[in-house]
């Protein structure tokens, strides 16, 4: 029986490849070209869909005619821009609507940081006071409002009633008759429905600060303070940013709370710049769009210039 030696490794590559030492060259498909652009199509056609188009249309309508009825009566240019600013109340809304954001978001975030704070903490019942902090987040909050303002009602309100009985007040108070009481319930219960994504955002955030840098502080002889701001504040920066700026967009854009409560009135009195949008489109459809472009563009240039002065995009 004769054996037969077996085939020399040049001979297996050329059987298996063709050319004996040069590899196999694979063409790529069509989807392999691509890119990530299949996975990513869905998100950009919904964001053309939902953002931009609407963006779009909107600066469209703000410079034509239309008349109550809805019907297009050729351009008006920038007439409609020209009729806003020479509204009387536009000054006025600008003013307190910029307050308004503000302060909201500056109660906010110093309010989240330190629940924040003080949920990182080991203490008895901590489970159940985090599970309560999502009772004004999982609530409606057009509903929270409503619920507001019947507590505030002249007449029925718990809370004069509270008050008389104490000997606080002598006579019901309306609380959201007049500016000036009626803005800081308003950016009271703002506030409440702000706090838990805030203070879960910044929680989020103090617990992904690795405890060997506070022991390798404590090593070093670093105090309470000097830990705090040494390293607590900046490793805490990037979720503090992502809170402000989602709180700048929707306190600044908030429309249920006020709407719900005063409706913008008496007047204009407590009506922020969406409020006043929806309010002209009773008698001037355009005007109104033209309102949302100057929202719009405020807000943000409100984001950028915190984004600027911030230094978001600078490590320390």
């Amino acid at each position: 029986m004769s054996l037969k030696a077996p085939p020399s490794p040049a001979r297996r590559s050329r059987g298996r490849g063709g050319q004996s030492g040069r590899p196999v060259r694979r063409t790529s498909g069509g989807l392999a070209r691509l890119g990530p652009l299949p996975w990513i199509a869905p998100v950009v056609l919904l964001i053309l869909a939902v953002v931009v188009w609407p963006v779009i249309e909107l600066i469209r309508t703000s410079f034509l005619n239309i008349s109550i009825a809805g019907i297009v009566r050729g351009s008006a240019g920038t007439d409609k821009y020209k009729k806003l600013f020479d509204e009387t109340d536009f000054g006025h809304v600008l003013l307190w609507t910029v307050l308004w954001t503000v302060v909201v978001v500056g109660v906010t975030m110093l309010l989240s940081l330190c629940l924040a704070q003080l949920f990182n903490q080991n203490f008895p019942g901590r489970r159940v006071t985090r599970w309560a902090l999502i009772a004004p987040w999982a609530a409606s909050v057009l509903m929270t409002a409503i619920g507001f303002k019947w507590m505030l009602n002249r007449t029925a309100g718990v809370l004069n009633t509270v008050m008389i009985d104490l000997g606080i007040i002598d006579s019901s108070k309306d609380w959201l008759g007049s500016a000036g009481t009626a803005w800081p319930w308003m950016m009271f219960v703002a506030v409440f429905v702000s706090l838990p994504f805030t203070t879960y955002t910044l929680l989020a955030g103090l617990q992904t600060i690795p405890a060997d840098v506070y022991e390798a502080a404590r090593i070093d002889g670093a105090g309470s303070w000097q830990t705090y701001k040494g390293i607590t504040l900046p490793l805490l920066r990037p979720a503090f940013l992502v809170g402000v700026v989602i709180n700048l967009i929707n306190v600044f854009n908030s429309f249920p709370i006020i709407w719900a409560m005063t409706q913008g009135g008496p007047g204009s009195d407590t009506a922020t710049t969406t409020v006043f949008m929806y309010k002209l489109k009773e008698t001037d459809i355009a005007e109104s769009a033209a309102m949302s472009v100057v929202n719009f563009a405020m807000v943000v240039v409100l984001v950028l210039i915190f984004l600027k002065v911030s230094r978001w995009n600078e490590e320390d």
